[in-house]
């Protein structure tokens, strides 16, 4: 090959390769995604990292998981499963360890029906009102017999403000809240009390944690269980993870 036909060839890829270069979008970065989701949908994200699929990061926010592309342009909201790994649940795994972390902040707030011979610990998301959480704990006994550690984080399902939130406060502000609770839960009334009580605050723990409804159970690994469970199938549950 001729040398003016080599250098030709050699212009074209230079000019080829600089035309590709200037056409490179750049990604923007992580804090700018988060911003944008703050302003677009009204989430505040926790943390976030890459996901299983390429080019798409989680977020962890104060209402649950959220998918987003690495170009800010699309969002999913949703669970992700592995194909290979017997439909593994993707997105409650990596909640998990996150799940664990942020419970130990709010350990002084809980309520502890301990288990005389603990084997097992879970912290369980409920609201007075409910059905099942009153049957939850109408088992209380039966669950710390079977070894299993019963603390609670105040979900009320109306939100806050609202006149279950307060009726929750007064619990957590009791002279003797685990009895509080339990009449609460039998329909009696509780002397309205207030304090520092961070209802809200456990409440948005609950939405970032993806609970919707109550009881939601998570257990000592950060796994959540929707709904109740009866003491022996729980157990069984536990150990299974």
């Amino acid at each position: 090959m001729k040398l003016p036909r080599i250098l030709s060839l050699l212009s074209i890829l230079a000019v080829t390769s600089a035309f590709a270069a200037n056409q490179t979008v750049s990604l923007p970065d992580a804090d700018a995604i988060k911003a944008k989701l703050q302003n677009s949908i009204g989430v505040k994200v926790i943390a976030m990292q890459d996901s299983p699929i390429k080019d798409l990061y989680l977020a962890m926010t104060d209402r649950g998981i959220l998918y987003i592309s690495k170009d800010g342009s699309k969002v999913l909201h949703g669970n992700m499963y592995d194909l290979n790994n017997r439909m593994k649940n993707l997105t409650e795994a990596a909640m998990a360890k996150p799940r664990v972390e942020q419970l130990k902040k709010f350990e002084p707030d809980m309520l502890v029906y301990k288990a005389k011979d603990e084997k097992h610990v879970i912290t369980v998301f409920t609201d007075i009102t409910c059905g099942y959480c009153r049957k939850l704990h109408n088992q209380m006994q039966e669950y710390n017999d079977d070894g299993i550690t019963v603390r609670y984080l105040a979900f009320p399902r109306a939100g806050v403000p609202s006149s279950v939130a307060s009726e929750m406060e007064a619990i957590w502000c009791a002279k003797d809240p685990l009895k509080a609770m339990t009449d609460a839960k039998a329909g009696k009334d509780v002397t309205n009390k207030s304090c520092n009580a961070n209802i809200a605050q456990q409440y948005e723990l609950g939405q970032s944690f993806g609970v919707n409804g109550t009881p939601a159970i998570v257990l000592d690994d950060g796994t959540l269980i929707p709904g109740y469970q009866p003491p022996e199938q729980l157990l069984k549950t536990i150990e299974n993870h």
